[in-house]
């Protein structure tokens, strides 16, 4: 149960879920490329593809950072191709690059609405597009989506609709391609999590120090995505997993690990629908 010499290539991977799927690969010895546009440090988001990079050295794995934007088809191909150069191909593509805002229809001007959809959607099919003719030589391969289940209440696009429909675009893409690929053995799939994430955008624009203290760390998602990879890429594909509920079944039953913080129920993420809270023990309340 190990990606020992897997190749993972993450879009956005130089902090947060991506850099940590990253570092549970790196600790089974697994190749990592982060392609991401971090190159200098930011004053508010922590880490570089280059701290990535060392980061996944030292967990034990072997890494490539490729300054990336993934709005740019040349710049996709290119990191594709280097990846592919450097390893020996892609077993593992994530998903992971993703632009926020939470402002209503008017408040939304168009030049953040089609970075919103040029990063999420356009990026993950890109992206995946790249990838795909090298994961189909590869044993085992996965597309994972950072993307929510398809959940169509108008609760979730009232407040936000350019941010929903660009989130639900990468689900899209899972729902099209775990159907269009399933003939060549590769596992499309989508994975989000219950909580909250302890991550830059919760910190800088979902409520700060106050919503960190109720979000799990981003470990759980991490373990998460690893228990999907193991799986046989031929009997998983076309899910839409929530993060607790995967490593329940793995047989996880105590989360506070990924919690040591919370004093108090957690904060449930964005798109998660009621039936999902309904059935899990743990104490997480749903903001919408």
């Amino acid at each position: 149960m190990s990606l020992k010499g897997k190749t993972l290539f993450i879009s956005g991977g130089s902090r947060g879920i991506g850099l940590a799927i990253g570092l549970r690969a790196a600790r089974d010895g697994a190749n990592v490329t982060i392609a991401a546009k971090t190159a200098e440090p930011h004053p508010k988001l922590p880490g570089t593809i280059y701290t990535a990079a060392e980061e996944i050295e030292q967990a034990g794995g072997k890494a490539l950072p490729v300054l990336c934007d993934i709005r740019e088809e040349a710049q996709v191909a290119e990191a594709v191709s280097r990846t592919v150069e450097k390893f020996g191909g892609i077993d593992i593509c994530v998903n992971n690059a993703s632009a926020i805002q939470l402002t209503g229809t008017l408040e939304t001007d168009m030049k953040r609405y089609d970075l919103m959809h040029q990063i999420n959607t356009r990026g993950t099919f890109l992206v995946s597009k790249m990838c795909i003719p090298h994961l189909k030589l590869a044993n085992n391969p996965h597309i994972l989506n950072l993307a929510p289940p398809l959940d169509m209440k108008a609760k979730w696009f009232k407040n936000h609709v350019a941010y929903t429909m660009a989130k639900f675009g990468m689900s899209m893409c899972t729902l099209g391609m775990s159907a269009e690929f399933a003939r060549d053995g590769i596992a499309v799939n989508s994975l989000w999590p219950i909580s909250t994430i302890d991550t830059a955008a919760v910190r800088n624009l979902l409520g700060g120090a106050t919503v960190a203290a109720m979000s799990r760390s981003p470990d759980i998602m991490a373990d998460a995505a690893h228990a999907i990879f193991m799986r046989p890429s031929r009997e998983t594909t076309g899910n839409f997993y929530i993060d607790e509920e995967v490593l329940r079944a793995e047989g996880v039953t105590d989360f506070s690990a990924y919690a040591p913080g919370a004093t108090g129920p957690l904060a449930g993420d964005f798109f998660v629908p009621d039936e999902v809270f309904a059935r899990t023990d743990s104490k997480i309340k749903s903001i919408y």
